[in-house]
């Protein structure tokens, strides 16, 4: 796929659907909806009586938390590797 091909996915996130576009494979962006919704499914456990927008802001959050966390590990990883080269 080139990068101006764009698709269309139809997803399942939190029983319902969402029409994705964009120019990952269609199996990339099944997975990225897996993981949302089992990060939402995984949050509504412990928190019942949230609305779904309060439930989508803690799945986004939760999620970003996750990110910065990683980014900051990759970092120090990759500083590491430039030190021993050093």
């Amino acid at each position: 796929m080139t990068d101006q091909e764009k698709t269309r996915i139809t997803v399942e996130i939190h029983k319902k659907m969402y029409t994705i576009v964009g120019t990952e494979s269609p199996n990339h962006v099944q997975q990225i909806a897996r993981l949302v919704d089992e990060k939402m499914h995984e949050i509504q456990k412990s928190n019942v009586y949230l609305d779904t927008t309060r439930l989508a802001v803690l799945t986004a959050v939760n999620t970003m938390n996750d990110y910065i966390k990683l980014k900051e590990e990759y970092e120090t990883l990759l500083s590491l590797i430039e030190e021993e080269r050093g």
